[in-house]
């Protein structure tokens, strides 16, 4: 983790990858952690005004709905991606 990424101190970032980053977009994949649970994030975020600013914010809460999300991704991907 060279780089802060622009996550709201209500959170406290673990780790995170870097998926895509250009001047415009960033996205990324963090674990957070709040009131003692954690969790895994994905973000958006799009450079305005000068600043890092959240589009989208998908999160994960446990290993089941991770599983649910991964089965559907798995099932789809094949209509778009041949």
């Amino acid at each position: 983790m060279s780089e802060k990424i622009p996550v709201s101190d209500f959170y406290k970032v673990i780790d995170y990858v870097t998926i895509f980053k250009s001047e415009k977009w960033w996205e990324a994949v963090a674990i957070i952690e709040s009131f003692g649970r954690r969790s895994i994030a994905m973000y958006l975020w799009q450079f305005r005004e000068g600043k890092w600013k959240r589009k989208h914010k998908f999160q994960l809460r446990n290993l089941e709905e991770w599983e649910r999300v991964k089965a559907a991704i798995d099932k789809l991907a094949p209509q778009v991606y041949k």
